[in-house]
């Protein structure tokens, strides 16, 4: 987990998630990321990425977008100065990515979106603008500095004609220099402007995105499109993959859903991830079921628990899975460490091997 300094973690629950930013120095000392900027200028180039170059700056607005993936040229061709390049689910293929999500994990897993990686050369950025997700700003190599604002954060404050959502009217109320293992928490609808201040700036943004009313309840009557779910006061009981029962009562104070069904929602994949787990399927055909190994949930995967009258359900990516003959320990354990022994649990790594959910990490 990542260390929070002056405050505790229980205080950051209560006090600064969903309600306002806090810049967390050295939270993962001595930190040095998984992927140099030439390693995800590389990733870049292949058509699994999800990947965007934006050039300009506030200077003078002349902003443009390319998305990837890109040639080698397209990079040789960049100025020296104000670039950034974005690559989106770098931790679905990098595994020591992926591995990083744990430090975050005193909120809980299936709120969990992705995680973005950046590189700016010096003065790049992608512009002040505003979203709906919480995130997590890892500074992986060189130095940023974030400018962040509560003011004008409404969906109308955008410049116009610019293929980008960059604001219009940005006042600045907090500034904060960045280095390596430091984390800036931003909650959403907090305006951030992110500047590299060197040639070596990469950040890694791991992202919570929100719920809108909208999307969780489509026949809602009334809707406000700006109205999203907001997280009940979490605590950290080491279970990152258990929905509590105070999350399903924010739910039904918006409007009536079951346990299950707000535990389908929540695990649901997005059609980008169900096309990965489509091709790791094909991939997985020629394997054999291996009872002697350890085995870990797809990357892609969204996994989540619920526990009511002492018995547990357990949904992955939309759908309830079978339990029947697994104890209830075993399940658990699987759900908040998202990987198994199948020497020790053999049904149940046998079952998840069937239904194409898990990989065994420790082949070749």
């Amino acid at each position: 987990m990542i260390r929070f300094g002056k405050i505790s973690e229980q205080e950051f629950l209560a006090d600064y998630w969903q309600k306002k930013p806090l810049l967390i120095k050295q939270a993962l000392s001595k930190f040095i990321s998984p992927v140099s900027p030439d390693e995800l200028a590389g990733l870049s180039l292949e058509d699994e990425f999800e990947s965007r170059l934006i050039t300009g700056s506030t200077t003078d607005q002349q902003w443009s977008l390319s998305e990837g993936p890109f040639q080698e040229n397209d990079f040789s061709s960049l100025s020296e100065n104000n670039w950034t390049l974005l690559v989106q689910g770098v931790d679905r293929f990098i595994p020591e990515i992926e591995d990083l999500i744990a430090h975050f994990d005193f909120i809980p897993r299936w709120r969990f979106d992705d995680v973005m990686v950046s590189y700016a050369a010096k003065g790049g950025s992608v512009g002040p603008h505003f979203d709906f997700y919480d995130v997590f700003l890892l500074q992986g190599s060189g130095s940023r500095r974030w400018t962040l604002s509560n003011k004008n954060c409404h969906l109308d404050n955008y410049l116009k004609d610019v293929p980008l959502r960059i604001m219009d009217k940005f006042t600045s109320e907090q500034v904060f220099d960045v280095e390596p293992g430091d984390v800036l928490y931003v909650p959403p609808k907090v305006a951030h402007h992110g500047v590299s201040l060197d040639e070596n700036c990469t950040t890694l943004s791991f992202g919570y995105r929100s719920y809108s009313h909208q999307e969780m309840f489509k026949d809602l009557p009334q809707s406000n499109p700006n109205d999203y779910y907001q997280d009940p006061i979490w605590t950290n009981n080491q279970t990152p993959a258990l929905i509590p029962k105070s999350a399903f009562k924010v739910a039904n104070d918006i409007s009536e859903i079951s346990a299950a069904d707000f535990a389908k929602f929540v695990t649901k994949l997005d059609n980008l991830d169900q096309k990965i787990l489509q091709q790791f399927e094909y991939q997985q055909q020629e394997l054999e079921f291996n009872a002697d190994t350890i085995y870990r949930l797809h990357s892609v995967c969204k996994i989540a628990y619920i526990e009511i009258n002492n018995k547990i359900q357990c949904f992955v990516n939309g759908a309830l899975l079978d339990d029947h003959s697994i104890e209830k320990n075993t399940l658990i354990n699987f759900c908040n460490q998202r990987q198994l022994s199948s020497i020790k649990h053999l049904t149940l790594s046998q079952r998840l091997f069937e239904l194409n959910l898990v990989e065994d990490i420790q082949s070749d």
